[in-house]
């Protein structure tokens, strides 16, 4: 289930970063004291009461030569577009400028839900000074400090007024829903086309064709599947056409609609450093991944081409150490047939529950093979493990300290209950509590 976007838009240096901080609560966004220093949208995800949502924070708007100025315009445009709320932030210690006034005829044409911020008010004194930003006409402003963390309450409360009723999927649960994610031109339309047998997706050698994401239901040897289709993911910092209505936060979008990835490489160009950041997307989602190498027909090989790529590929992302590797051609249909059952494997996997007994035998005995560490004197004693949740696995062991279980003993716990249950293809998580 998709969450509302909001953005945060405004004219530089008026601290939509600082405020965007606040909202996520963690130093996410560069913040600096000088216009622009924001050059690209930072995602990250939010709650507020009981809402979660996606919170975009943008560069500034202005128009004018300086640099870097028509970049950010554009992309907070585009988030603009992507949002379902908007907060506008003003600076009252400027009161309303003319760059205010070019922000306000944008989101006047984006004909979204606008509530207006003002920021740098830091005291009930200054509350007076708010009065002319009526003149935006986005209704009461409302007086906030992004510094001191004042009066942004008042703004979420205002915002989640403005979510779009949640609409249940009227998909079956037995049906999996997989996505594509990948640097443009990769060729994930070539595969939903070679997966479908038709031309249901534009294909076209024009990177970012694919403009938004597009569901098809699909069936095959009798398990239903729905396909979403996603734009390819830009490098960071790279200008955005204008007709473009792109975005890595569609991609994002379609991973958590999803209970499984496939994350496409570019066999004939490599591995690029771009595609670190794009798989890291949906490691941190919890889904469930299978790793697709498309365009292997043009790769000039021989019978340790395919092991080398794969090392590589090892090398690289040490995070998907779980991810089946698939080589394929979408122009061939060169082991086509590999990839949806690996796809269902990875779903199973995802959704796995094993019982407690088992699974505390298997722990048992991963102690008794390498005893738990000691610090400062005291050892770490572990109880039992239960799994509380699916999609991602997550298992909490019981223990009599957390703080001295460490990183790498829980990552060999990990290992040795990938090693008794395979779970192939799905990350798992492990999460350490105090038993009491």
């Amino acid at each position: 289930m998709a969450r509302p976007t909001v953005a945060i838009v405004g004219r530089p240096n008026v601290g939509k970063s600082t405020i965007f901080n606040r909202i996520v609560g963690e130093r996410i966004s560069i913040v600096e004291d000088t216009p622009g220093v924001t050059r690209d949208r930072i995602y990250s995800t939010a709650d507020w009461l009981t809402h979660e949502f996606n919170l975009i924070d943008t560069g500034g708007i202005e128009i004018g030569d300086a640099p870097f100025l028509e970049e950010i315009r554009l992309q907070a445009e585009i988030a603009i577009e992507e949002a379902d709320v908007i907060i506008f932030i003003a600076n009252s210690r400027e009161g309303v400028t003319s760059a205010d006034e070019e922000v306000a005829k944008i989101l006047y044409r984006s004909k979204k839900p606008v509530v207006l911020a003002v920021n740098k008010v830091d005291n009930p004194e200054m509350r007076s000074e708010i009065y002319d930003f009526y003149a935006l006409g986005f209704g009461e402003p409302f007086p906030i400090s992004g510094s001191h963390g004042l009066g942004l309450g008042d703004v979420l409360d205002e915002v989640v007024k403005h979510f779009p009723a949640v609409k249940e999927e009227e998909i079956d649960d037995d049906t999996i829903k997989f996505c594509l994610i990948g640097r443009p031109n990769v060729g994930k339309s070539s595969i939903v086309n070679a997966l479908l047998g038709e031309d249901r997706v534009i294909v076209s050698n024009i990177a970012g064709t694919t403009r938004d994401a597009i569901d098809t239901s699909y069936a095959y040897d009798g398990q239903e599947y729905v396909i979403i289709d996603t734009a390819g993911m830009r490098k960071r910092g790279k200008v955005y056409e204008s007709t473009e209505k792109y975005s890595v936060l569609r991609a994002l979008k379609a991973i958590e609609r999803s209970d499984v990835v496939l994350f496409v490489i570019n066999g004939e160009e490599g591995i690029r450093e771009q595609d670190k950041r794009i798989a890291g997307y949906a490691h941190e989602a919890g889904r469930a991944i299978v790793i697709v190498v498309n365009k292997w027909d043009a790769v000039e090989k021989d019978e340790k081409t395919m092991m080398k790529f794969e090392e590589k590929i090892r090398e690289h992302f040490l995070f998907l150490d779980y991810a089946p590797i698939v080589f394929i051609s979408a122009k061939t249909k060169q082991r086509l047939t590999n990839l949806l059952p690996a796809i269902q494997t990875a779903s199973e996997n995802h959704s796995m529950r094993v019982q407690s007994s088992v699974l505390n035998e298997v722990i048992l005995d991963a102690v008794a093979m390498n005893p738990a560490p000691s610090d400062k004197g005291r050892r770490l004693k572990i109880y039992y493990a239960t799994q509380v949740s699916v999609k991602p696995p997550t298992f909490v062991v019981f223990v009599n300290d957390p703080e001295i279980m460490h990183f790498s003993y829980e990552r060999f716990l990990q290992n040795r209950i990938r090693e008794a249950f395979g779970f192939e293809g799905t990350p798992i998580k492990i999460i350490t509590r105090q038993r009491k």
